[in-house]
């Protein structure tokens, strides 16, 4: 029942377009690939990684900078203040008054020894660089793969679809010519049954591959994730049956294996992670060295407070602002300072022993990844070898369903055979079909899965 709703409602998504008179948009299989390439998600977060990565490079890079900072400071204060020029005077330093200061300072420090951690601390970002980008190579990979896989599919039911379309054209071609001999009495009325039924089942064999392909073509639109809504032709590749798929076993299984290792963008990914990760070990070590900075700054304050004592003993004289500021209340300093670490509870030892275990940890992962990359190969090339020895087979068996039904059915037409010898005939011709047809895809779906498993599907140009 569920299968039957959803196939109904496959039906309506798929046949919506064309109800609202859409014209159908053509799609090839690198067209289908291109689309998916743009549109997975995976693909822009991998993307927007990489882009977080380059942007750490760049952050990294800039630690071998000074840092340079300015403060500006302003205040207006009321009330009872100490004024020193009064005090010097002999005079009650303390006065109710309102007064107006500003001040500024520039600054600016640089590391001069840290433990070499700016300079560790970039390869690590450029490392971490290198893993995002092998990375989203093995997801366009994948990407890749997953789309080829369904639109192959999808294809392969357009063929067993065919094959049922002819099968049926031959039934009823049968059914025409046992009903004229039923009528004029050479056949029993029992052949024209049984031929009916043979009808309606091919006929029920047609519905159900258009459902599986309308579920396959909504598999594809889900995988290239476009509108669900929209209709869409899927264009049929040419596919060369007779092409020689031997090519593959001229290599052996250990140069496919050693390929594998070498090229595999996933494989490439996790040696990043591992030089990542002994860069991390290396700077939780130099944090237990000292460390020297220098630092310079400029600073300057305005007061209106401000005054100098006048040399003839008048009143004290008030300074301007420029005066002030930029000449008699400027101070300049310079300095370098050194920082030992000495105790911190642990924390630097506690740091350097969880990056040696990560460290590990990666490396056990590492050897686990190579070990899966060797099943992975050795399964698709022991699978691809049987597929060829099934589709050897197939063709034999293909060939030798023709020539039996071809002959069962002049026997049958000459009245020397009965209809269930011809039905049964034509039953294993059309099996000898569909299976000889999945043969060729399944040997082509097995070529291209061992491609992604030795790293080779790089370029969007998939041929089958």
């Amino acid at each position: 029942m569920k299968k039957t709703i959803l196939a109904v409602l496959c039906t309506v998504l798929l046949t919506s377009g064309s109800i609202l008179g859409q014209s159908a948009q053509r799609i090839t299989l690198e067209d289908a690939i291109r689309i998916s390439l743009e549109n997975n998600y995976l693909l822009k977060q991998a993307e927007n990684n990489l882009d977080l990565a380059d942007e750490s490079i760049r952050n990294e890079m800039a630690d071998f900078l000074p840092s340079v900072s300015a403060n500006f400071n302003g205040s207006r204060t009321t009330g009872q203040q100490f004024i020193f020029e009064r005090f010097s005077a002999g005079e009650n330093p303390f006065v109710d008054i309102t007064s107006q200061s500003f001040s500024g300072n520039l600054g600016a420090s640089i590391p001069i020894f840290n433990g070499f951690e700016n300079i560790i601390s970039l390869r690590r970002s450029q490392e971490e660089q290198l893993s995002r980008e092998e990375r989203l190579q093995r997801a366009r990979e994948q990407v890749i793969f997953n789309t080829a896989t369904s639109f192959l599919q999808v294809i392969l039911e357009e063929e067993l679809l065919e094959i049922a379309k002819e099968n049926l054209t031959t039934s009823s071609k049968q059914l025409e010519q046992v009903q004229a001999q039923v009528e004029v009495g050479s056949r029993p009325a029992v052949d024209l049954f049984n031929q009916e039924a043979q009808v309606a089942n091919d006929e029920l064999a047609i519905t159900q591959r258009e459902n599986t392909l309308k579920l396959n073509k909504l598999q594809l639109i889900r995988q290239l994730q476009i509108d669900p809504l929209g209709e869409y032709n899927f264009v049929v590749p040419e596919i060369d049956e007779n092409r020689d798929f031997s090519a593959v076993e001229q290599y052996s299984l250990q140069e496919l294996i050693s390929q594998a290792l070498s090229t595999r963008s996933d494989i490439r990914a996790e040696e990043a992670d591992i030089k990542s990760l002994e860069y991390q070990l290396l700077n939780a070590r130099a944090s237990l060295l000292p460390s020297i900075n220098g630092s310079a700054s400029i600073s300057s304050r305005y007061s209106d407070q401000y005054t100098l004592p006048d040399p003839n003993g008048g009143a004290p004289e008030k300074v301007s602002f420029n005066d002030q500021f930029f000449d008699q209340q400027v101070n300049r300093s310079i300095g370098l300072s050194i920082s030992i670490p000495l105790f911190q509870n642990y924390n630097r030892l506690y740091n350097i022993q969880a990056s040696r275990v990560q460290l590990k940890n990666a490396e056990l992962n590492f050897e686990n990844t190579q070990l899966q990359v060797v099943q992975e190969v050795t399964q698709a090339y022991n699978d691809y070898s049987s597929f060829l020895k099934q589709k050897d087979a197939t063709q034999k068996s293909l060939i030798a369903a023709e020539k039996a039904f071809e002959t069962q059915q002049e026997r049958y037409n000459v009245g020397a055979s009965t209809l269930i010898e011809l039905s049964q005939a034509q039953a294993n011709f059309v099996s000898a079909q569909s299976n000889f047809t999945q043969s060729i895809f399944n040997l082509i779906f097995q070529e291209k899965l061992l491609d992604f498993y030795l790293g080779k599907l790089a370029d969007q140009t998939i041929e089958f």
